[in-house]
C-alpha cells in the first residue's frame, strides 16, 4: 500500500477509473455480442436497431477514454459491413 499521500490518492483514482472503464467495456461488448447473434439469426431489422445502440456505447467509451477514437470507429465500420445492403 502506498504511504505517500499523493500515491494514496492516485490509487483511489485508479480504482474508480478501473470500475468505470470496465462498465463501459462490458456494455459495448455485450451489445456487440447481441448484435452478432441477431445477425446470425438473420433478423436484420432488429440488428439495425441494435447497431445504433452499439454506436452509442462505442462513442461513450471513446469519449471517456476507455478505448481510442479510431478503435471505436473501426468497430463501427466492421459491424456496419455485417448488415447486407440492398
Amino acid at each position: 500500500m502506498p504511504i505517500i499521500k499523493s500515491a494514496q490518492k492516485a490509487l483511489r483514482q485508479s480504482k474508480k477509473r478501473k470500475v468505470l472503464n470496465l462498465r463501459y467495456k462490458r456494455n459495448f461488448k455485450s451489445l456487440i455480442k447481441n448484435f452478432k447473434e441477431t445477425i446470425a439469426a438473420k433478423d436484420f431489422k432488429k440488428a439495425e436497431q441494435i447497431l445504433s445502440s452499439v454506436y452509442k456505447a462505442l462513442d461513450k467509451a471513446a469519449k471517456h477514454g476507455t478505448i481510442k477514437k479510431n478503435n471505436a470507429s473501426r468497430y463501427k465500420s466492421r459491424l456496419a459491413r455485417k448488415i447486407p445492403r440492398k
